[in-house]
């Protein structure tokens, strides 16, 4: 994968000629416009010849299919799913995202059921039968993501409690998941809870392979989200419940959350930085088969107003077009921190100085090569609610090179 990093004075007309492709396809790959502004520092992914046809998409239908053949409703086989990549997404996410997505996805999550203390089924405030819709016409499978959010729309991990200590609950909570799944044409259950209680970890752990064991029955798959731990004894309540061995032997497959180490209310930092990123993969693969891992990417960064002050600073979202736009605006240069393999800049407004960290190709080949060495099945992401043409790009390379 080819990754030029602008220099002062470059233009996209000389990198698109050193690159030996058309201006059109460096301009579509990384979706830059009109008057095609660069910022010094930026990565630009250079695009195979070939990809681009000129008519605004991928030379794609054979790309688009090798996806969608690279699972089969999300089931762990090594025939069907050479590279299994998924996202999350919320049901309000534009339909032009959606469909802009859909042909790099084999699986499409939707964010998010909850459930009551007495198992029964929150659906989501937004109607998600739209993107289900979307999904399967695409050849993508739509999964049920099962989170701890309460009737009132609020996270509640007591009822990770609740549920895990009550088999009653659970078979309440199992019944309508399935009736659910069935009614609405999902293909799978993705359960992904946070701030397990360290006493209930074996118990989550046998809820889980008891959901897997009885809608496995009906063709369903399970997976889950793990948290991001580097050791078995890491302390943390966001740690101490989720016992990776267990619940990779319980689930069809697991998710690693590899991100929000820089996070909304936390200091200036990488998201995803790979060092860190790298242990978590190393202390997975000692528990769990690598062919059941999928690697956590971010899709997102955060924007900072300096100076951090812990508990009063926090964070702004931004996507990657949006944070090259800013630095762009700004006149600010993008560096590149080698240890983390993540870009972030600097820029001042209204007074205040601001520090952005986000993912771009760099940072993105960092995880992408984590996937190659591992041997992971492949890259799930939070989440697709904006689309960066580049990171899918980059992960069809990646699929080729897994399928040769």
């Amino acid at each position: 994968m080819e990754i030029y990093v602008v220099k002062e004075g470059d233009n996209v007309d000389a990198i698109a000629r050193q690159a030996g492709i058309e201006v059109d396809a460096l301009l579509w790959a990384n979706q830059i416009d009109y008057p095609y502004r660069l910022a010094v520092g930026q990565a630009l992914y250079i695009p195979p010849l070939g990809v681009w046809t000129g008519a605004g998409g991928a030379s794609g239908a054979e790309e688009v299919s090798s996806v969608r053949e690279a699972g089969n409703a999300g089931a762990v086989s090594q025939e069907k799913a050479a590279l299994y990549v998924f996202g999350y997404a919320y049901p309000f996410i534009s339909s032009r995202v959606l469909s802009d997505t859909l042909p790099y996805l084999t699986d499409l999550y939707v964010f998010s059921y909850g459930f009551t203390a007495e198992g029964n089924l929150v659906h989501p405030i937004s109607d998600d039968r739209w993107m289900i819709a979307a999904a399967r016409e695409a050849g993508v499978g739509p999964v049920m993501t099962l989170t701890p959010i309460d009737s009132s729309g609020t996270f509640n991990n007591n009822l990770i409690s609740a549920l895990v200590r009550d088999l009653s609950i659970q078979q309440r909570l199992i019944w309508e998941l399935g009736r659910t799944m069935q009614e609405k044409g999902f293909v799978g259950l993705d359960i992904d809870f946070e701030y397990v209680q360290a006493e209930d970890g074996t118990a989550y752990a046998e809820f889980v392979a008891r959901t897997r064991q009885i809608l496995n029955l009906f063709g369903y798959t399970v997976t889950v989200a793990l948290a991001p731990k580097t050791s078995a004894e890491q302390r943390g309540l966001l740690y101490e419940g989720i016992n990776y061995r267990l619940l990779g032997e319980a689930a069809d497959r697991v998710m690693l959350m590899t991100y929000e180490w820089g996070y909304s209310l936390g200091p200036p930092m990488a998201v995803a930085p790979i060092n860190m990123v790298r242990r978590v993969v190393e202390y997975a693969v000692s528990e769990i088969p690598p062919e059941k891992i999928s690697l956590g990417i971010p899709n997102y960064g955060y924007d900072w107003p300096l100076p951090y002050e812990r508990g009063v600073t926090r964070a702004n979202t931004i996507y990657t077009l949006e944070a090259i736009q800013l630095a762009i605006d700004h006149g600010s240069q993008i560096y590149f921190d080698e240890t983390a393999q993540s870009p972030y800049f600097y820029y001042w407004q209204y007074g205040i100085r601001h520090e952005v960290w986000f993912e771009d190709p760099r940072s993105l080949l960092a995880k992408f090569r984590l996937i190659e060495e591992y041997g992971l099945t492949g890259a799930g992401y939070w989440q697709l609610m904006n689309f960066y043409r580049a990171n899918w790009l980059m992960l069809e390379e990646l699929f080729k090179r897994f399928r040769r």
